[in-house]
């Protein structure tokens, strides 16, 4: 594994990178890499036996430098443009968890042609008539002096899992954790904080532009993003199939690495 930054016009992104083969670029989620932990974890370890890994800090988030003219989710997609057109390869699979995977699914309809296979984890990013996504910036407030159970709920299956309490206990956690975290809400608010959140209203009807063969990978047990976006995605996408996990919360490249690096693995080589 490396990390590294690259100067995007005079910005520096931060890129962590590791494995060898096929490009496969990573967009991450809150409790993810660049957001909770600053290297890389067991779900995309895997990958990076099979595939070379790239995974771009978001703006302002991890070591990559603020964009101040970010202010809606197509500032972030020409973003994503010039990094991935600063890198030394023209197409590759696209893999998002989450609001990564918001970012995928709008660089897909936008630029399908780049994109060879495309996998979205739990993401966000649809327009779904009384079927919202979860509040978020309301979850992350701490109760009685520093507890966080409902934003671990809202990642998680359950708040008192192993995996939710390593990565975001209670009271004050690690200090460079805490900073990730507060970069990515900081980040999250510039695309995301209009009531009802993390959703572009015209993304939905835009899905038929990527015509090519698409994964979504979606937890039975999500309290963030509601499984009626799951199949929003694949009516949308057309050439999408839906692998539901059962028990799982939001985060299953967290909950389960193994099986969603499986699938995901599969999915790309086939």
């Amino acid at each position: 594994m490396s990390i590294r930054t690259v100067d995007v016009r005079g910005r520096a992104v931060e890129l962590i990178e590791a494995g060898t083969g096929d490009a496969l670029v990573y967009l991450h989620d809150i409790a993810d890499i660049h957001a909770a932990r600053p290297g890389l974890l067991p779900f995309h370890e895997a990958l990076a036996n099979e595939f070379h890994v790239i995974a771009p800090a978001h703006p302002g988030c991890a070591g990559s430098d603020e964009n101040d003219d970010i202010e809606e989710i197509e500032d972030v997609v020409f973003h994503l443009l010039e990094v991935l057109d600063a890198l030394p390869f023209e197409t590759f699979a696209l893999v998002g968890a989450g609001v990564g995977g918001w970012i995928a699914a709008e660089f897909s309809v936008r630029y399908p042609d780049r994109v060879s296979r495309l996998a979205l984890l739990g993401a966000t990013g649809l327009h779904v008539p009384d079927q919202p996504i979860g509040d978020i910036f309301m979850a992350v407030q701490s109760t009685d002096g520093g507890m966080y159970p409902d934003f671990r709920r809202m990642l998680f299956a359950a708040e008192d899992q192993a995996e939710a309490l390593a990565m975001f206990p209670d009271g004050l956690g690690e200090i460079g954790n805490e900073m990730l975290r507060y970069r990515m809400f900081r980040f999250l608010s510039r695309v995301g904080f209009r009531p009802p959140y993390l959703y572009n209203r015209t993304l939905r009807d835009r899905l038929y532009r990527y015509d090519r063969p698409a994964l979504i990978i979606w937890g039975s047990e999500d309290q963030f993003v509601p499984g009626t976006h799951a199949d929003a995605y694949v009516e949308g996408l057309g050439h999408a199939r839906l692998e539901m996990l059962e028990g799982a919360g939001h985060s299953t490249w967290i909950e389960r690495p193994g099986d969603v690096a499986a699938l995901v693995s599969e999915f790309l080589k086939s």
